[in-house]
């Protein structure tokens, strides 16, 4: 959902998971983009736990902003983004994209 409604607001979609796959069109990559100076948001669905294994990889793509959904909230995570000049966010990317806020 997330992916189709970032889509319809105009906002490019780079969708990585652990499974390669699909969204409609959009493609889901199972390898970690090579390409990061183009990434704004970083949106999280992982829980903290989950997102352990990625961190540095995240914080290596200097996004402008990573948002954590509900339920992956991580206070370590978003401490080293602080450190790192990275905008944290503990928020729906749904609602943001719905209200204007995104």
């Amino acid at each position: 959902m997330a992916v189709r409604l970032l889509q319809h607001h105009g906002h490019p979609v780079f969708a990585f998971a652990q499974k390669a796959g699909t969204i409609g069109e959009v493609p889901i990559h199972a390898q970690w983009p090579t390409e990061t100076e183009s990434i704004d948001t970083v949106t999280l669905y992982l829980n903290p736990t989950a997102q352990a294994q990625y961190t540095a990889a995240i914080l290596a793509l200097k996004p402008r902003r990573i948002i954590f959904n509900p339920g992956t909230e991580n206070d370590e995570l978003v401490e080293q983004a602080a450190a790192a000049g990275i905008q944290t966010l503990e928020a729906c990317t749904l609602v943001m994209l719905r209200t204007g806020q995104y």
